[in-house]
């Protein structure tokens, strides 16, 4: 048997490192972080006992590189590669490589990564081992198999997993353009644009199984996890057990996910995913198995009291699991929240900035995996998610209240978040009785999204106005015009008001609330006789989850703003990003809703179309060009209307 290793490297960034990290000191082994010059002061660079810069900013050039990471193991001496999620943990080739270098790669063999990659084989392989599978075909007959099948019908890349290229077809009359779309995506985001289709299950639940198996032939179990609460295809509450499977239905799906294990040779931590009919859970039907750690994994360690970190690591060191099937234990529930980078207020579009006030939840039953500080950069450049706010308790109703409570705790001013929005989601009727499905954030979405910005935000932002606007007290006497507090010569005192606005929205005049309470972390002010606290740093505002950025509005500044651009004619990044995609010019003549240029950013891709039939007289960017949220894109000006 192979004895633990003395040094690992871990071959990701954000969170997950830091998670990663947290138990390579637990068990007395050194930790190696690798960074891009973009998170050169990154958290899990400052955690990690040394750390080796891989590569430039983009993560093709750091992150993704094989002989990068290579060198980096090699030059700290490296015996091992924790890859975390995302990037290379499901890459065959990287694993083999790994093994090449004489690395062991902690995870699965390149061969089943390969296998279960590739989820036309999966199906196959796991179909043979008498696991049950969603009715579907692949490439190249997935547009005759839709038509088959009949809408509605999921289209997904082969290659991949996360949600990431996924297209629900409901009109059979776009088919063409939606495969068109997911084979954009999928090489995009896989460097593979082969797709296959399955039939849609209307208001399915997404369940999935942990599964842990060594190298002796030991495979078990740990339970599910309910994964339905997904946005665009990506998970954002997760937790363990599920109020839908009774201990038969959980015992059956956990056999089959064994079995699944088994079929390909499975050795280290897995998941084997499963799409589950609302109304019948014995219908289950495999989707995929994801051959890593899975991002929820917290729920599970909570509820039986392991480290799958730690048993990854004994695992790929040669060790056998300590115990079998009968000895594991469910204990509680456990809930986990994922916060995201992004703007609800907009559509749920990537934000981004610099942390500028941070504050996580902690305590009983309650953890935080992170990879913030404040100070930290959050770029367009990975993915979205900076933590994850994970609880546990006796039992669910308990969970869903102290994960609202940790929720309403978290700060992260300056850069938006989905926090607050899964506050409210949280409280959702469907999701506090268990009757949940895939769709049902989709569906109500709009109504757990507050429309406009509550009076009393204005009023803490025009208080914090005339805080910074008083003078500094120098002694004995102070001039009354210096101070912002609206007095008169002679006169009654006039309220000072204040111009604000927060992006997105018409600017408003406030005027200054006396009584306030300003310092330098908060502001605390009473309107209509009801008192709120909020969280500050700069011209930021937060409270319960949510965030609001109101900045001073000079009136004469945007009126030339508006002249030059034309008003509704320009076109402005909706989110921080990369240009991907120019399809016209100066000069072109283009239609209302016509497709004009394509902004990447955290994976998403968004779509900038001409407002309005016209010309586009300005274009200020070309494929590859950073952009800021709100930055001027293009001008389109409107066709001159033909005379009667």
């Amino acid at each position: 048997m192979q004895q633990m290793f003395d040094t690992v490297l871990v071959a990701n960034r954000g969170e997950i490192a830091v998670r990663v990290i947290r138990t390579l000191r637990a068990l007395g082994v050194r930790s190696v972080a690798v960074y891009s010059d973009a998170d050169a002061d990154a958290r899990h660079v400052r955690e990690a006992d040394t750390a080796v810069r891989i590569g430039p900013a983009p993560a093709s050039e750091s992150y993704l590189s094989v002989p990068a990471l290579l060198e980096a193991a090699r030059r700290t001496g490296a015996q091992a590669v924790h890859p975390g999620y995302g990037f290379l943990a499901e890459n065959a080739a990287f694993a083999r490589a790994c093994a090449e270098a004489g690395l062991v790669f902690i995870g699965p063999s390149a061969e089943a990564i390969a296998l279960m990659g590739d989820k036309i084989r999966a199906k196959d392989t796991v179909r043979a081992a008498g696991v049950p599978v969603v009715p579907g075909a692949a490439d190249p007959e997935i547009a005759e198999a839709a038509r088959e099948l009949g809408a509605p019908v999921l289209l997904k890349p082969s290659a991949g997993g996360g949600g990431k290229g996924m297209r629900l077809v409901r009109d059979l009359t776009v088919l063409e353009e939606e495969i068109a779309a997911a084979r954009r995506e999928a090489r995009a985001s896989f460097g593979d644009d082969t797709l296959l289709v399955e039939r849609w299950i209307d208001r399915p639940r997404h369940i999935e199984i942990q599964v842990l198996a060594d190298s002796h032939g030991n495979v078990v179990h740990l339970g599910e996890r309910e994964c339905s609460l997904q946005r665009r295809h990506q998970k954002i509450i997760e937790e363990a057990p599920s109020v839908l499977l009774d201990e038969a239905t959980r015992a059956a799906m956990g056999a089959a996910a064994v079995e699944a294990a088994r079929s390909c040779g499975y050795v280290g931590a897995g998941t084997v995913e499963f799409i589950v009919p609302g109304g019948d859970p014995s219908q289950y039907y495999f989707m995929e198995m994801n051959t890593r750690l899975q991002v929820e994994h917290p729920v599970t360690e909570l509820i039986t009291g392991l480290d799958l970190v730690e048993w990854q690591l004994r695992v790929a060191a040669g060790e056998p699991l300590s115990f079998g099937q009968d000895d594991v234990r469910l204990d509680g529930w456990a809930v986990e929240a994922r916060i995201c980078a992004e703007d609800p207020s907009r559509g749920f579009l990537p934000s981004g900035g610099t942390v500028l006030a941070l504050r996580e939840p902690s305590g009983d039953g309650v953890r935080t995996d992170s990879g913030l500080l404040e100070g930290t950069e959050v770029s367009s450049l990975y993915d979205p998610m900076l933590s994850k706010v994970i609880v546990h308790a006796k039992d669910r109703p308990t969970a869903l209240r102290k994960l609202r409570a940790a929720l309403a705790d978290l700060v992260t001013l300056g850069v938006p978040t989905n926090a607050g929005f899964l506050r409210r989601l949280l409280a959702h009727p469907d999701v506090v009785s268990g009757a949940m499905d895939t769709g049902l954030v989709e569906r109500d979405a709009e109504s757990l999204v507050p429309q406009g910005v509550p009076d009393e935000v204005y009023a803490a932002a025009a208080a914090v106005r005339r805080a910074e606007l008083a003078p500094e007290p120098r002694g004995g006497w102070t001039d009354p015009f210096d101070v912002p507090s609206g007095w008169r010569l002679g006169g009654t005192p006039k309220p000072l008001a204040l111009p604000l606005r927060v992006a997105g929205l018409e600017p408003v005049t406030v005027e200054a609330p006396g009584g306030a309470r300003v310092t330098g972390t908060g502001v605390t002010v009473t309107v209509d006789g009801v008192t709120h606290a909020f969280h500050r740093a700069g011209a930021w505002l937060g409270r319960d989850g949510d965030s609001w950025h109101v900045m001073d509005h000079d009136p004469v500044a945007a009126a030339l703003s508006g002249a030059r651009h034309g008003g509704a004619d320009t076109l402005a990044a909706p989110m921080p990003g990369t240009v991907t995609v120019v399809k016209v010019a100066v000069g072109d003549e283009v239609e209302a809703g016509q497709s004009l240029l394509v902004v990447e950013a955290m994976k998403m891709e968004h779509v900038i179309s001409a407002p309005h039939a016209g010309t586009v007289t300005e274009l200020d960017v070309t494929p590859g060009t950073t952009v800021a949220m709100d930055q001027v894109l293009a001008v389109v000006t409107p066709r001159e209307e033909a005379p009667e």
